[in-house]
């Protein structure tokens, strides 16, 4: 029964005094990590909370969150890793129907923490992480006055160990049930074929409270050092690879571009990395090679989603510029070693290689499901499948190649044109920044390809000259019809392009949008 418990305890037992985690002038070993996670799991006991209750978290980046999931872990409570970006009725919405019963307020959040209250039903506790607040328990008093002695809870992996909230992509956030078996499962997924040891670092530059946390758990089970920032500060993060002598850095490919454009890379000694993961949306192809260029052979993607962690990765030798094998550039990877991926037609028959159809994904590290929604589950989840949404195919040698999300599909005239293949397009432009492909209405066509791009600094294109660029690489009915040029695009905090707030501003008060 192995649980996100483990991995302080284990790591307190065999690397003791090993450096675990690092976060602005803190550092902590593994002895310090698990002494506190075990002080605050038994402050938590204290305070009433038992096996089964749900704790929520409301944060930025700090050394405190992972003491926390890693303290509910052993009390055998979930934890509720909250979105800081969403707006109030999102969280409060959030809050009530996880059920939490306890709320960790961090730095620079006290103040939305006392405007959720009147909101909330079920939150018994409140703890500020940081700062004194009236009616919240101070974090680190709960810590000195607790034991450090190891909680005595057994705690089955088939239990549920986090509920995460999707980005509520349709209609309002909806939990997504992980437990220790699903998360320890997608960690050995991506441990063993990165080949991690206690001698890597990684530079956590992602939000803790997303399903990226994997490189965190990684470095933790094998003895590693787990390097915090706050948030993701382009020259922070070069300091701190330079200074803790970073191996590993996982981040979205738009972080990526933006060291790659922006920042003097000359300035720092970066010969520490040894390999860059990079998930959460597509690379454009001739960034990635920018990348490359300027980083070397180091880079591996990773393809999953929090419905599950671990489906597929294109491994760093397949990164290649030239030649024929270039094309797996554009690919997802292969099935990581604890998953098997088939594509299926719309009547769930698996289709043969080259054929377009839904991604989908079968083994343990498969959520259980969606919280309190059994129907969305059946609807997800069939004959042991994880119906992904995501539209691709298989080549002959079971690489995947991701066409778009399904629900991003633009039907204009008939015709099915994938926004991340126009996208692609738009990026080999030698003055583009960020492109977004969205569909738009048209009286003619039903919908059009509607294109919004930013420009990069001191540089400028016409959209008449970007339309003719398209045209000459791509089918007429996949070129943009029309093309906006915006100061900026709106990203999740893991730096997702927010189709979907793109598309809004092109449809409007319309019932409805075709695509």
């Amino acid at each position: 029964m192995y649980t996100l418990a483990h991995l302080p305890r284990k790591g307190a037992l065999h690397n003791p005094e090993r450096t675990a985690v690092v976060f602005e002038d803190k550092r902590l070993t593994y002895r310090d990590l698990n002494e506190r996670v075990n002080r605050l799991a038994n402050g938590l006991s204290s305070e009433g909370f038992q096996k089964g209750d749900r704790v929520a978290v409301l944060a930025e980046n700090t050394h405190k969150y992972l003491e926390i999931y890693f303290a509910a872990a052993k009390l055998g409570m979930s934890i509720t890793p909250l979105n800081f970006r969403l707006a109030d009725p999102e969280i409060t919405h959030i809050l009530n129907d996880s059920e939490s019963s306890c709320l960790f307020v961090a730095d620079g959040y006290e103040e939305k923490g006392q405007a959720l209250r009147k909101g909330l039903k079920e939150i018994k506790t409140y703890i500020s992480m940081d700062n004194p607040t009236e009616g919240f328990l101070p974090y680190d008093e709960l810590l000195s006055s607790a034991s450090s002695e190891e909680p005595d809870v057994l705690v089955h992996e088939d239990e549920l160990a986090i509920l995460f909230y999707t980005g509520g992509t349709t209609g309002l956030p909806k939990g997504v049930m992980q437990s220790h078996r699903n998360i320890m499962t997608g960690i050995m997924g991506a441990l063993i074929p990165l080949a991690f040891t206690k001698e890597d670092a990684t530079c956590f530059v992602l939000p803790l409270f997303h399903v990226s946390i994997w490189p965190a758990f990684c470095l933790l089970m094998t003895g590693g050092k787990v390097v915090i920032n706050r948030k993701p500060d382009l020259n922070r993060i070069l300091q701190l690879i330079q200074k803790e002598g970073c191996t590993h850095i996982n981040a979205v490919p738009t972080i990526y571009g933006w060291i790659v454009e922006s920042c003097d890379l000359t300035a720092y000694d970066l010969s520490s990395l040894r390999i860059m993961t990079y998930a959460g949306s597509p690379f454009p192809t001739e960034v990635l090679k920018k990348c490359i260029h300027a980083f070397g052979p180091i880079f591996q993607q990773a393809y999953g989603m929090t419905e599950c962690i671990g489906g597929t990765g294109l491994k760093k030798e397949d990164h290649v510029l030239e030649g024929d094998r270039s094309r797996l550039l554009a690919s997802a990877g292969k099935a990581s070693l604890m998953v098997d991926v088939c594509i299926m037609d719309e009547e769930d028959q698996t289709l043969p290689p080259n054929e377009i159809g839904e991604v989908c994904i079968r083994g343990q590290c498969v959520m259980m499901g969606y919280w309190k929604n059994p129907e969305l589950t059946r609807k997800a989840i069939r004959g042991g499948w994880y119906h992904t949404g995501d539209m691709g195919y298989l080549d002959e040698d079971q690489y995947l190649f991701l066409v778009d999300r399904k629900s991003d599909m633009i039907v204009t005239g008939g015709e099915n044109v994938y926004p991340q293949e126009t996208e692609s397009v738009l990026y080999e432009h030698e003055a583009v920044s960020m492109a977004a492909v969205v569909s738009a209405p048209d009286e003619k066509w039903g919908e059009r390809v509607q294109a919004v791009i930013t420009l990069k600094p001191d540089m400028a294109v016409s959209e008449q000259e970007l339309i003719d660029f398209c045209k000459e690489r791509l089918a007429g009915y996949k070129v943009p019809k029309s093309i906006e040029f915006w100061e900026s695009l709106p990203t999740t905090p893991v730096g997702k392009i927010l189709r979907k707030d793109i598309k809004k501003k092109f449809w409007g008060d319309q019932e409805r949008s075709i695509g």
